[in-house]
This record gives C-alpha cells, structure tokens and sequence, in this order.
C-alpha cells in the first residue's frame, strides 16, 4: 500500500510539511489541504486513500470533514489534534474516525498507524470466503458485503465501526467478545488507555440505532464483567 495517496489537511503548514516528508520517505503520495473546505474539496477530486486531518481547522473543522466523509466514503481517517482530553479523543472516534493521536507526536509512530490503518482498509475491502452473504435474526438484517443493516426493512444508518462491532458480534451469536477483542478486531491495533471507553460508547450509540431503548428485541447483550454477545 506504499502507493497510497494521503490527504495532509492541518492549517499549520509546518507540521503538514513534517507529516509528509515521513509518509514521501516510505514511498506514499500526499495531497495537502490548510482548512477544512479546502480538505473537503481534495477528498472529491482526488483518489485519496486515507486523510490524516487536524481537528481546529478554519472554514470546517476536522470533525466536520469526518461527517462529510463519512456521508460518501469509506476512506480511513486519523485525527492528529493538539486536543489531548479523553473526551475529544472519544468524541473524534464515535463520529467516525479510525486513530487519534495527540500533538506532539512522533513522526515514526504516525507512520506505523498509518500502515495499520492501510493493510486494514485493505484486508475489509477483500471479500472473505467465511463471511455469511446475509445476517438475519428476527427482525434484524445484515448485509455484510453491503455494510447495510435494516430493522423490519428500515434501513439502520451506522457509522464505519458501529457496523464493524455489529458485524463481528452477528458473525458469531453465543460468542462472548471482551473489550480488548472487539478493540483488536475493530480497530485492528492494540488495547490502550481509551480503548474501554470507545468501545462502550461505540456500543451505547449502536444499541441506541438499533432502537434497543424502545422496543423488546435486545440483539446485543452485556456479560458483566466479560464483554458482550449477539443475542440472535
């Protein structure tokens, strides 16, 4: 994936620059953008294959930009923000981003992630053999291949990671997953330090589409102590 195209968006040019002389050493492409609007109009005029955007941006910000993404692509995205509360960090990844990392950081570290992120976005757009083509339990439709999740033929609009923890809980009822598997599985990176958090609220907003608050079906159970299963 070293052939990649990333998209630079950060109104401190400075760290732009730094950001893509790393990525160009490794072999990847860059586009750069200085505001969001300027972001916005890369992403639909070139083949960008992950963006990498500054969340205080003037014009549209960073979580703004992830909306507008998330409306029309499946490109990863990786918060890097001088912002370095838990909260924010939780806030940029239940709005759809795939990594947060805080200013000052290591330039060798943002590539790491951003490979990961890559042979991720990879390996999801691959079809797998051992995928089911549909979900179904009660109500409840799964169309993986599609990433399209329906209750009673209405369709469910799920950010990227709300439908990858559906998708890996459904794939396998019964199955208790802990915290640190669905992070591993999801997030294709290791547990760390706001790792349980995104996760819980990752959940709390899936079971909140999926109307568990209102109605009697209850698809996605919590083990105490455990993690959580598909109840179908």
């Amino acid at each position: 994936m070293n052939n990649a195209t990333i998209l630079i968006a950060d109104d401190e040019r400075e760290i732009a620059d730094l950001i893509a002389l790393h990525l160009e050493k490794e072999g990847y492409r860059t586009v750069q953008a200085f505001d969001g609007v300027a972001a916005v109009r890369a992403i639909e005029s070139k083949s960008v294959d992950l963006a990498i955007l500054d969340i205080m941006m003037p014009g549209m910000d960073g979580f703004e930009v992830v909306r507008h993404i998330r409306e029309r692509h499946r490109l990863p995205v990786l918060f890097v923000s001088a912002k370095t509360s838990d909260f924010d960090k939780i806030a940029g990844l239940v709005i759809g981003a795939d990594d947060y990392m805080t200013k000052p950081f290591n330039p060798m570290e943002l590539v790491a992630r951003v490979q990961a992120l890559l042979r991720r976005s990879r390996s999801l757009s691959q079809t797998r053999t051992d995928e089911p083509v549909t979900i179904v339990s009660g109500g409840l439709t799964i169309i993986p291949e599609q990433r399209h999740v329906s209750i009673y033929g209405e369709t469910i609009e799920l950010t990227p990671k709300e439908f990858d923890i559906l998708c890996l809980l459904a794939s396998h009822p019964k199955k208790v997953f802990g915290v640190e598997q669905i992070f591993l599985q999801v997030w294709g990176e290791a547990y760390y330090e706001v790792g349980n958090n995104t996760v819980m609220v990752h959940i709390r907003t899936l079971r909140k589409k999926l109307g568990e608050d209102k109605n009697k079906d209850k698809w996605i159970k919590t083990i105490w102590g455990v993690g959580y299963t598909f109840n179908g």
